[in-house]
């Protein structure tokens, strides 16, 4: 590198004067850029640009490269240099070289700042000698003085600077990979931690995907990090359907991460269909153990039937007429569920039943109270009824009604019944049919004895009753007068109520 970058270090155009600061201008770009290198020379092909200023200053100094000592020759010319910009150097003459000769000569060459070189002339260099001879020149003792300090101070402010701002900017530089779904990418950045890292890549991440190291974990150089987006998978496992989400790019990477048993299962799509961002439907139905019972053997099988009707058939048997299985043939196959086939013969029976005939009563005004006359039989109903006789396995089993059917509607009876205060006298009963009662009753037999023996007569009276009535012995034994007297006696006492079935004779 040629020393004539520094030459606005020199008087100014104006005044030919040196610059405040002994020809050092800490402000100039070009100083604070290249100052500290460009004193001392090039560094021959190292074009490092993040190395510390003092580094540069100590190792480089004003010799130029390290690995040969024909360079030194460079500080003849630099040092005319500096004396045709109205400079002097800080150390005094050579003193840069007697930095670099310390580590062979042992001499003390950092001498204090104060202590200003006294100027000597330069060396006469003579042919076969080169440099070498003018670099094997020791350090003279130096004065001290005011000049020299005031040239020195800014100097060392500036070098220090730079070496401080140099090393922070290095040191927060890091070198780091940045993985996004599978797709690296080594970049250089100056975040703290992980979050920062992404937040100036533009790296977005939601609830459901995956940063590694956390979010908040602190950088440093080297580091990797990984972002793995999540999709979410509307997955319907053995019948069962939830939403959930993976990392994973691939149907088959997914149902490892998911912990689903993929072995011998029933995938609704290709294991090595990728999964896109916006996700996929999954129908997945692992393989379950099914023990099959039907006519009198057990069939155990491995599937992963969708329905109990597969894994009948898969395990060669045929379902004939009504035959069915013990679980609903449509229902999900469990693991270690057994199914047993049901084999149905049967028939069916017809029966017909009676609908009981409603009854209404009216009141009639015109029979005596107690007495009920049915004005309109009533007329029983007919159901049919359908009924299917089954044999399960050859157990016959209850009869199940299949079907009803009304035949014929009943006929609803009405009956009257009296409300005229009963006779105070036998005679108030003179005018009822007892003919038509006695006929009801006995027959017309005056004689004639119930099947138990309890009752006999025209009016069928029990001997308690014809004895409360004045009657002697038994009734049957009376003469047919005497009995219908008995019978109008009872009638004004309770009406017809003694005569439930044909006391509606009396009124005729």
């Amino acid at each position: 590198m040629s020393n004539a970058q520094f030459e606005t270090y020199g008087p100014s155009p104006a005044a030919h004067e040196p610059p405040a600061y002994g020809g050092f201008d800490p402000y100039s770009a070009q100083t604070l850029g290249y100052g500290v290198q460009g004193v001392h020379g090039g560094y021959g092909t190292r074009t490092e640009s993040y190395r510390p200023a003092y580094e540069m200053y100590a190792t480089h100094g004003a010799h130029g490269s390290h690995g040969s000592h024909a360079s030194h020759g460079s500080h003849g010319s630099q040092h005319g240099a500096l004396e045709a910009h109205g400079l002097r150097e800080p150390y005094g003459k050579h003193a840069a070289y007697d930095v670099y000769d310390a580590y062979e000569t042992y001499e003390d060459t950092y001498k204090p700042a104060y202590e200003d070189p006294e100027p000597e002339p330069e060396p006469e260099v003579r042919p076969g000698r080169g440099r070498r001879a003018a670099h094997r020149r020791k350090a003279r003792p130096v004065e001290r003085g005011e000049g020299s300090m005031r040239r020195l101070v800014p100097q060392a402010l500036v070098v220090a600077f730079l070496a401080g701002g140099t090393s922070a900017f290095v040191a927060k530089d890091k070198a780091v990979e940045l993985r996004v779904d599978g797709k690296p990418r080594t970049l250089h950045t100056f975040a703290d931690d992980v979050t920062e890292l992404l937040t100036d890549e533009g790296v977005e991440v939601g609830a459901h995907d995956v940063v590694a190291p956390a979010p908040d974990a602190a950088l440093t150089s080297g580091d990797e990090v990984a972002v793995r987006y999540g999709r979410p998978v509307r997955l319907t496992l053995d019948g069962q359907r939830r939403e959930v989400w993976t990392t994973a790019h691939t149907v088959e990477a997914a149902l490892k991460q998911l912990g689903v048993r993929a072995e011998g299962a029933y995938v609704s799509t290709s294991r090595s269909r990728r999964i896109g961002r916006e996700g996929l439907a999954l129908d997945v139905r692992t393989e379950r153990a099914v023990t099959v019972m039907a006519d009198g053997r057990a069939r155990t099988i491995r599937t992963n039937a969708a329905t109990v009707h597969e894994v009948v058939e898969q395990a060669g048997i045929t379902l004939r007429g009504q035959d069915t299985t013990s679980v609903p043939l449509d229902t999900f196959p469990r693991d270690g569920q057994t199914v047993t086939v049901l084999r149905i013969t049967g028939r069916k029976e017809i029966r017909d039943e009676a609908i009981a005939f409603a009854v209404e009563r009216v009141e009639d005004p015109s029979v005596f109270r107690g007495t009920e006359v049915v004005e309109r039989a009533g007329v029983p109903g007919l159901r049919r009824i359908t009924y299917s006789l089954r044999m399960v396995n050859g157990v016959r089993q209850k009869p199940r009604r299949i079907r009803t059917e009304v035949v014929r509607e009943p006929q609803t009876q009405v009956v009257k019944v009296g409300t005229k205060p009963l006779p105070t006298s036998v005679r108030g009963a003179d005018r009822l049919d007892w003919q038509g009662l006695a006929a009801c009753e006995s027959g017309g037999r005056p004689d004639a004895v119930d099947s138990s023996g309890t009752y006999g007569g025209l009016y069928q009276f029990d001997t308690q009753t014809w004895r409360s009535l004045g009657g002697k012995g038994r009734p049957q034994d009376a003469p047919a007068a005497e009995q219908t007297l008995r019978a109008k006696q009872l009638y004004v006492r309770q009406g017809a109520s003694p005569w439930p079935h044909c006391g509606g004779r009396l009124h005729g």
